[in-house]
């Protein structure tokens, strides 16, 4: 009976051993790929092509192949970037407590297949993206070279800047999704870059200031390792007050949307204002962190079912 059971035992081991292995290979590829990254691009993807075909008049379901190479080539370029944005950082990356448990710094998977798995993801992302346009293709690849060269390369070991110009490539989902089905310029795409442009910088400054030494450990300059909090929420503020105007170009999407645009940056506004007088800067910075995050879904969900037929 006890020989029975052992192998019984050792069966069932052996039968749910496939199932947690791919459940542990997935889990090291989506950190890899950065997979909350992908998903939060796509939601601002997808409300770029979306209002591309509200504003050419065309229908959401006859154009279900855009949607679909749109979106898989978007989420490629994003993931492959990430990827290589892996590669190139995991010298430091163990220096922090959000990066030090990545697999290019644990070892479960080789630095080199980190960076062709970018690649390959990179090109076969383009060539989707060349399935809808050419112009879609082109912002994607503008995204993947600021993101890769222009920020993990250059600016993000050099420059206080670097978040500036990480906020480029952030800044370019709504386009491609909206290049995907209308190549030509129009003003909204330009004002989604504009938003998205303009909300990474406060953003990713409230991130920095709440793990502030963790970037100076890995000597990342930083805003507020070089320059200090008061510095840090004074450009916050002003970046945030550079959104007040952007919805009101909007005007196409009707009174409800400007109405919770407005609201939201207003109550982005008096939040960063009061950092000024609120003592806990740390405090202040996750509230500040955790809006933004809100801010975003809720600004571009509102944009997708206002133009709801």
């Amino acid at each position: 009976m006890a020989n029975l059971k052992a192998a019984h035992e050792t069966t069932i081991q052996l039968e749910e051993r496939p199932h947690a292995n791919i459940k542990s290979i997935w889990k090291e590829i989506s950190a890899v790929i950065k997979i909350g990254i992908v998903h939060s691009n796509l939601i601002t993807t997808f409300t770029g092509l979306w209002l591309a075909l509200y504003f050419m008049g065309e229908k959401f379901l006859e154009n279900l192949h855009i949607v679909f190479f749109a979106l898989f080539g978007s989420a490629l370029i994003i993931a492959g970037s990430c990827s290589i944005n892996n590669y190139i950082d995991r010298d430091i990356d163990h220096l922090m407590e959000r990066t030090k448990k990545r697999p290019t710094v644990t070892g479960t998977i080789e630095p080199r297949r980190v960076l062709w798995l970018g690649i390959v993801l990179i090109t076969v992302g383009t060539l989707s993206l060349l399935m809808t346009t050419v112009a879609a293709a082109i912002f994607g690849l503008i995204g993947v070279v600021t993101y890769v060269f222009l920020y993990t390369m250059w600016t993000k070991r050099n420059y206080t800047l670097n978040t500036v110009v990480g906020s480029i490539s952030g800044a370019m989902p709504p386009v491609i999704g909206w290049a995907a089905v209308d190549p030509h310029f129009h003003v909204v795409p330009f004002v989604l870059f504009l938003l998205m442009f303009l909300w990474q910088p406060p953003h990713f400054l409230a991130l920095a200031m709440k793990r502030c030494e963790e970037y100076r450990a890995a000597g990342i300059p930083m805003l507020p390792v070089v320059h200090g909090f008061a510095m840090t929420k004074r450009q916050m503020v002003i970046w945030v007050a550079c959104l007040l105007p952007l919805p009101f170009y909007l005007f196409s999407l009707g009174t409800p949307f400007l109405t919770v645009a407005t609201l939201l940056n207003v109550g982005w506004l008096i939040l960063g204002l009061y950092g000024f007088k609120m003592k806990d800067d740390l405090k202040w910075a996750k509230w500040m962190f955790v809006y933004s995050l809100n801010y975003l879904t809720i600004l571009f969900v509102a944009m997708v079912i206002v133009t709801i037929d």
